[in-house]
C-alpha cells in the first residue's frame, strides 16, 4: 500500500493472487483490478496519538443506520443526544417540503439552511444549545442531523449534511489553533486545485490468529489497525481486506483557498488555507473561484528538516475538511455585500452634481491632474452590460505616458478600489503567472495553479510595465479576447475563466499626454469619496445596473465610427485597420458612462463624452499638423509620420522573405535587411512599430515572424 505525502492513502494498493472490490460508499466498485488482501502489522500503522481505534461491529445487520452515525455508541445510551433526535424529526415532518428527495438520491447529500433551524421557535426551545452544539461539537452534532434525516426521509445509502448560511464568517488570517475541532466559514480565492484520488473511511482487518473480521475507522484517512483481537484478544497481526463489505472508500481531493487581495493587509503575504472535499463535494472548486466554506478545522502532522527525515521537526499544520462550499462564480462582486449604512452612502453619492467628475477625482487624489486617464480607468473598472453569448462586455484600457508620471500609482488605486482586483508587474511576471501553471503534488499528480488573470475573474487584472513584457504578450490575447486561458501540459487539457478587464500601463518612446478635461477651477475644492466607499458604489453599479444604448447613443457612436473608417478608407496602404473592435470599445464605455450615475438607459450625452474622451487619447499620437486624426500616424508616441519608412521597409522584408522562402526572422536578420534596403531611421524603433501594427509577430525572444497581407 502506498501514501501520499499528506498521509492519505489512495488507490495504489498491493496486488496479491485473489481479485477483489473496494466499497465506495455505500456500493460496490466491482471489477476491479485491486488486490483481495494488503500485508500489513498492527506495529507498523497505529492509531492517531490520544485516539483508540473505532472498531466497527461486524456481527450486526449492514443496515443498522444508528452504526453508520455512531459505530461507537450504542441506541438510546445519551439522554440527551435522544432529546435532540426528537427535536429534529419534529422540524423534518413540519417542513418536508424543504427537502428534495430525487435530488438526495443522487447526491447522497442534504442541504440544510441553519437560520432556518435557528428561527424555529419550536426546535430551539428543545434544542437550546443548537448554534453552540454545532460550532463546539460538530462532529456529534452533524451525526446527529444526518441521522435523523436518514431514518425520517426513508433512504437507503447514508448521507451528508451541507450547512448553509451558517454564520459568523472568519478572515483566513484569524485562523488559529484555538478553532481545532470546530465549525467555521471562511471565504477566499480558491489558487490551486488538486487531482482527484480516493481516500479510505473504513476498513476490515483478519485476525491472522482465528480469522476473525473487525473493521475500523480511518479517522481522516489514515491507516488505523487494531490493537487487539476482539475474539481472541491475543492476536497482533492483522491483515487489511479489500473486498470486506465494511472497507468503504470515497472520492477525495485538495483545494487551497487564499484570502482575497482588499482584505489582506497590505505588504504582508496572503494568508491561504487548505480544504479536503469528499463525496459530491470534489469537482465544486475551481481555480479562480471565490468560495465560501463551511468546514471542521483539523490538524496535520508534517515533517520538516533534517536528513532522510531523522531529526526532522514535526510541524502541525490547519486545514478544513470541507462540510459545505458555496461557490459565487456568477456574480460581479463576490466579495462585497452591502448594508443598510453602504445604500444611504451610494443615494448620497447618487445625488451629487457630477458624479463621474466626483469619482474620477476621488480615484488617487494624491496624483494630481491626469482627468482623462482616471475617467477611463473608471470607465474601465464600472465596465459595459453583459449579454448571454453576445460579445465581451469588459473593456481593456492601456495607460501610455512618460516615466515618473504616476502610471504605476494610479493602477494600483484602480486595483484597491475593483471590487475584485489583482496587481502585477509586467517585468517580473511570467507566462504562467499572468495566466494559470500546472504544478506537482507531493504524490507526483498534476494540480492546477491559478495565475493572475485567473484571479481575477469578473474583476481587474492591473499590469503594470506591459512594454517590458517582451515574450509574454500571447499569454494575454486569449484571455483579453475569449476571456479564458487554455492548458494543454503534460496530458491536462482544460480551460478555465478568465473574465477581467485589464488594465495596464506602459512607457512610449517619446511623446506624454495630458488634459483639460474633468479639471478644478481655480480655488475649487471637492470631497473625495475614501476608498472603501468608492469601492462599494462601483460594486454597486456592477451588479445592480445593466444600461442599454438609447437610439440617439447609437447614432452617435455610429457616427464617430463611419468617421474613423473613412480616414483609414481614404489612405489604406497604411495605420492601424479600423474595425468593429473599436465600435464595441465605443458601445462598453458609453455603457459604463451610463453607470456612473445608476441609469439604465445610455444617453447622447453618454456617448458625446465617450467620444471626446477616445478622441483625447489619439490627439497626441494620430494627429497632424492641422488637428485631424490621421490613422496612418505612428502609434509608438513620437507623433511624426512614418507611413512611407514602414511601407519601405516592409515591401524589403517581403522581398527577403521570397527570396529565401522563410518567415521567421531575428532581430539581427532584421536589422541587416534594414541597413541593406537603405531605410532612414532607428531599425530597432522600425521593428517596435511593426510588431504593434502586427505586421511582425513576435514568435520567441528577439524572433519575429513576418505576417504576409
Amino acid at each position: 500500500m502506498r501514501r501520499t505525502g499528506r498521509g492519505r492513502y489512495r488507490n495504489n494498493w498491493y496486488r496479491s493472487k485473489n481479485k477483489g472490490n473496494i466499497n465506495s460508499d455505500d456500493s460496490s466498485l466491482n471489477n476491479t483490478s485491486t488486490s483481495a488482501r494488503v500485508t500489513s502489522t498492527a506495529g507498523s500503522s497505529r492509531a492517531p496519538a490520544n485516539q483508540l481505534p473505532i472498531v466497527i461491529s461486524v456481527g450486526t445487520d449492514l443496515n443498522n443506520i444508528w452504526k453508520l452515525y455512531f459505530p461507537s455508541d450504542e441506541k438510546g445510551s445519551n439522554e440527551t443526544v435522544a432529546k435532540h433526535i426528537n427535536s429534529f424529526k419534529l422540524y423534518i415532518n413540519k417542513n418536508r417540503n424543504l427537502f428534495d428527495l430525487e435530488k438526495i438520491d443522487q447526491t447522497h447529500s442534504v442541504p440544510l439552511d441553519v437560520q432556518n433551524l435557528q428561527n424555529d421557535d419550536e426546535f430551539i426551545q428543545e434544542w437550546s444549545s443548537f448554534t453552540t452544539d454545532l460550532f463546539e461539537n460538530p462532529v456529534t452534532t452533524l451525526s446527529t442531523l444526518e441521522y435523523c434525516l436518514h431514518e425520517t426521509l426513508n433512504c437507503a445509502v447514508k448521507l451528508k449534511v451541507r450547512i448553509l448560511n451558517h454564520q459568523p464568517v472568519i478572515p483566513i488570517a484569524s485562523l488559529k489553533v484555538n478553532y481545532f475541532g470546530k465549525l467555521v466559514t471562511i471565504k477566499g480565492t480558491v489558487i490551486r486545485v488538486g487531482s482527484i484520488g480516493l481516500i479510505c473511511t473504513s476498513m476490515a482487518f483478519e485476525c491472522s490468529s482465528c480469522h476473525s473480521v473487525q473493521a475500523v475507522i480511518q479517522p481522516q484517512g489514515v491507516f488505523t489497525a487494531p490493537n487487539f483481537c476482539q475474539s481472541c484478544n491475543s492476536g497482533v497481526k492483522f491483515e487489511p481486506l479489500q473486498s470486506s463489505p465494511y472497507t468503504n472508500t470515497t472520492d477525495w481531493q485538495v483545494a487551497k483557498i487564499q484570502e482575497i487581495q482588499s482584505h489582506s493587509i497590505s505588504g504582508t503575504i496572503p494568508r491561504s488555507v487548505e480544504i479536503e472535499l469528499q463525496g459530491d463535494l470534489v469537482g465544486t472548486a475551481c481555480p479562480g473561484d471565490v468560495l465560501s466554506v463551511t468546514g471542521i478545522v483539523q490538524v496535520r502532522g508534517e515533517s520538516k528538516g533534517g536528513e532522510d527525515g531523522k531529526r526532522a521537526a514535526r510541524l502541525l499544520q490547519l486545514y478544513i475538511e470541507a462540510i459545505s462550499i458555496h461557490s459565487q462564480r456568477n456574480l460581479s462582486n463576490p466579495t462585497l455585500s452591502f448594508t443598510l449604512k453602504d445604500y444611504y452612502a451610494i443615494q448620497e453619492i447618487h445625488g451629487s452634481d457630477d458624479v463621474f467628475r466626483l469619482l474620477v477625482h476621488s480615484l488617487c487624489p494624491t496624483i494630481f491632474g491626469h482627468e482623462a486617464v482616471k475617467a477611463g480607468l473608471i470607465l474601465g473598472l464600472l465596465g459595459g452590460t453583459e449579454h448571454e453569448n453576445g460579445p465581451r462586455s469588459n473593456p481593456h484600457i492601456l495607460v501610455v505616458g512618460d516615466p515618473g508620471l504616476g502610471k504605476s500609482q494610479l493602477l494600483q488605486a484602480a486595483a484597491h478600489a475593483a471590487p475584485r482586483g489583482v496587481y502585477v508587474c509586467g517585468a517580473s511576471a511570467s507566462a504562467g503567472g499572468l495566466t494559470v501553471a500546472l504544478g506537482r503534488e507531493a504524490g507526483g499528480d498534476f494540480a492546477l495553479e491559478a495565475g493572475a488573470l485567473v484571479l481575477a475573474d469578473k474583476g481587474v487584472c492591473c499590469i503594470d510595465e506591459l512594454d517590458k513584457m517582451k515574450a509574454h504578450h500571447s499569454s494575454l490575447l486569449e484571455a483579453m479576447e475569449q476571456r479564458r486561458v487554455s492548458v494543454a501540459k503534460g496530458g491536462v487539457v482544460c480551460s478555465l475563466a478568465a473574465r477581467a478587464t485589464v488594465l495596464a500601463a506602459a512607457n512610449p518612446a517619446a511623446g506624454s499626454y495630458n488634459s483639460q478635461r474633468l479639471r478644478l477651477k481655480p480655488g475649487e475644492e471637492i470631497d473625495n469619496l475614501p476608498l472603501v466607499l468608492l469601492r462599494k458604489y462601483i460594486a454597486y453599479a456592477q451588479r445592480y445596473v445593466h444600461p442599454k444604448l438609447s437610439k440617439e447613443a447609437a447614432t452617435a457612436l455610429q457616427e464617430f465610427y463611419l468617421e474613423l473608417r473613412h480616414n483609414h478608407d481614404a489612405d489604406p496602404s497604411g495605420g492601424t485597420p479600423i474595425t468593429t473592435r473599436q465600435l464595441e470599445a465605443c458601445i462598453r464605455l458609453t455603457q459604463a458612462r451610463a453607470r456612473v450615475e445608476l441609469r439604465e438607459e445610455a444617453t447622447v450625452d453618454d456617448a458625446n463624452d465617450v467620444i471626446s474622451l477616445m478622441k483625447h487619447s489619439l490627439i497626441d499620437t494620430f494627429s497632424d499638423e492641422f488637428g485631424n486624426i490621421q490613422l496612418s500616424r505612428s502609434i509608438n508616441g513620437s507623433g511624426v509620420s512614418s507611413k512611407s519608412k514602414l511601407k519601405k521597409y516592409l515591401e524589403a522584408l517581403t522581398r527577403q522573405s521570397h527570396q529565401l522562402g522563410k518567415d521567421i526572422f531575428t532581430r539581427q536578420e532584421l536589422i541587416q535587411i534594414h541597413k541593406a534596403a537603405g531605410v532612414q531611421g532607428d531599425a530597432n524603433d522600425l521593428i517596435e512599430a511593426m510588431h504593434i501594427h502586427s505586421y511582425l509577430l513576435l514568435k520567441a525572444s528577439n524572433t519575429y515572424q513576418l505576417i504576409p497581407i
